[in-house]
C-alpha cells in the first residue's frame, strides 16, 4: 500500500496510518532517544517533526532503518522528510525475535564504517532491534567488550529479554559463556563456531514479558 502525500487526503490517510495503526500517538509522547556516542543516536520510529527536530539539535546526516521497507505511513513520511532534509535513509533490517546471522553482521560492520555521521539508528519501538543495532555499534565500531555492549539490550528501553526477543540475548551470552571457557574473539567465534540454527533450537522463551512484548506491543 502506497500514499500520495502530494494530496491532502493521502497525505492524511499517512498521519493516520503513522499514529493509529503504527502506534505513532505513543512515539509521540516518547521517542525512546538515547545517545551512543557524540555522533551516533538510538531511537524508535521518529516522525517527520523529531527527524527535523534532531535534524537541526544533532546534525544528522544519516538514518538507519532496521524496519526495513514497510507499508505502514511512518515510512514513507520518513522517505519524504529524510529527501526533504537532505539525510540519507539506509535500510538494513534486523529482526527482534532471531538473531542476526553472521553475514549481517559483517554487512553492518561494514555499513558503521562507511555510515556518514552524525547518524541515529531506529527501529519501531527502539527497544528491541535498535538495542541490537546498539549494541552490535558499540562492538563492531567503537570496539567495546560484548559484555560492556549488552546493556543496550536493557530493560529501561523496553526490551524485554523474557520475551521472543530475548533471544538477542542469548546471541550475545552464548558467545560470552564460550569465551569464558577459553578466549576467542567475538568475529572469529562468529565465523568459525556460530550456529544460528542450533542457538534458535536451544533458546526457550518464558515468562509474563512474553505476553505483553509479543501480543500487546505487537512487536515486529
Amino acid at each position: 500500500m502506497g500514499f500520495r502525500l502530494e494530496t491532502r487526503w493521502g497525505r492524511l490517510k499517512a498521519w493516520l496510518s503513522m499514529h493509529l495503526v503504527d502506534h505513532g500517538f505513543v512515539r509521540a509522547m516518547y521517542n525512546n532517544f538515547y545517545a551512543l556516542s557524540d555522533t551516533m543516536y538510538r531511537c524508535s520510529q521518529p516522525s517527520p517533526t523529531q527527524i527535523q527536530q534532531y535534524h537541526a539539535q544533532y546534525g544528522i546526516k544519516t538514518i538507519l532503518n532496521f524496519r526495513g521497507e514497510n507499508p505502514y505511513g511512518s515510512h514513507f513520511l520518513e522517505v519524504e522528510a529524510c529527501e526533504k532534509l537532505g539525510i540519507k535513509l539506509q535500510m538494513f533490517r534486523l529482526y527482534s525475535r532471531q538473531p542476526p546471522t553472521a553475514q549481517d553482521i559483517h554487512d553492518l560492520k561494514k555499513v558503521f564504517a562507511e555510515l556518514e555521521y552524525p547518524a541515529l539508528m531506529h527501529c519501531k519501538s527502539g527497544a528491541d532491534r535498535a538495542g541490537m543495532g546498539a549494541t552490535l555499534y558499540r562492538i563492531l565500531h567503537l570496539g567495546h567488550d560484548v559484555k560492556t555492549a549488552l546493556a543496550e539490550l536493557n530493560w529501561r528501553y523496553g526490551h524485554f529479554r523474557k520475551s521472543e526477543a530475548g533471544v538477542l540475548d542469548f546471541f550475545l551470552e552464548t558467545y560470552l559463556a564460550r569465551n569464558a571457557r577459553s578466549p576467542i574473539g567475538f568475529m572469529e567465534w562468529l565465523d568459525t563456531e556460530y550456529d544460528i540454527d542450533s542457538l534458535r533450537a536451544t533458546y526457550e522463551k518464558s515468562g509474563w514479558s512474553s505476553l505483553v512484548a509479543d501480543k500487546l506491543l505487537q512487536r515486529e
